[in-house]
């Protein structure tokens, strides 16, 4: 993984992590440090769940740094952030194995404090860029999920939708429909999720959500979702609905 030296002091101390437009995450040693915020605590507690239970696709918590930094386990493997990604990354096989940590995650939590009123604690920004990969029987495969700082009670369709969405690219640079509806039904088989009739609904909801909320918080003076609206995240994400919205039917065929 590339990283750029921030620190030094004989040797590298601190180092930037790549990907993070949003926040300033840097490595330190084998840990993880990032901004603490309002949710810091809530993710702490997800993840000693996560950990308490034995799960190892999430990062530990480790507590607060003399900065106020949330302090965190570094996880070794390969992040898919660069847009160019070997197609291991994107394989029918990664998709299953996605899937299922996705379910093993929601389970742990299902019925738990942590969930409140709702199924399950939803991650809330599966993608493959918040992915660590790693090397199964030669190939990489998915292993865990990073940046839960989004993390909050929620529906089990609100997770598998937007994985859906971001690992499959849904959006104009999809050039078959029918093979991104069998890898849609391929997601949603791996997961078994029930409730599918609400599966596109959701993930359009999802794309409007997204860009509204970037628009709105750049509007109101948040230099981070500014800086993604300056991007074309905007754009990106408003096209990105309207080819969902164009291919709804033959979507919505596939997991029925």
């Amino acid at each position: 993984m590339l990283e750029v030296m921030i620190r030094q002091g004989g040797q590298m101390s601190e180092s930037f992590l790549p990907g993070g437009f949003v926040n300033a995450v840097v490595r330190v040693g084998e840990t993880v440090r990032r901004p603490a915020s309002v949710r810091t605590k809530f993710v702490g507690d997800l993840l000693r769940l996560l950990e308490a239970s034995g799960w190892s696709g999430a990062p530990r918590h480790l507590g607060v740094d003399d900065e106020g930094r949330e302090v965190l386990s570094y996880l070794d493997g390969h992040v898919a952030w660069e847009p160019r990604q070997p197609a291991a990354v994107s394989s029918d096989e990664s998709l299953v194995a996605v899937a299922r940590l996705v379910r093993e995650f929601h389970d742990l939590t299902a019925g738990t404090p942590l969930a409140g009123d709702q199924e399950v604690v939803c991650h809330n920004d599966l993608s493959p860029k918040n992915t660590v990969y790693r090397q199964s029987t030669g190939e990489l495969r998915p292993a865990a999920f990073i940046d839960w700082d989004l993390a909050a009670p929620g529906a089990r369709i609100h997770d598998i939708a937007h994985v859906c969405w971001q690992y499959l690219d849904l959006g104009p640079s999809v050039t078959d429909v029918e093979e991104a509806a069998r890898r849609m039904r391929l997601i949603v088989d791996s997961y078994v999720l029930l409730d599918r009739q609400r599966l596109v609904p959701t993930i359009l909801w999802w794309q409007d959500r997204c860009w509204r909320g970037i628009k709105t918080q750049a509007d109101a003076g948040d230099f981070a979702m500014a800086r993604l609206r300056d991007a074309g995240v905007v754009t990106q994400v408003q096209t990105a609905y309207q080819w969902v919205s164009d291919h709804r039917a033959a979507l919505e065929r596939s997991v029925r």
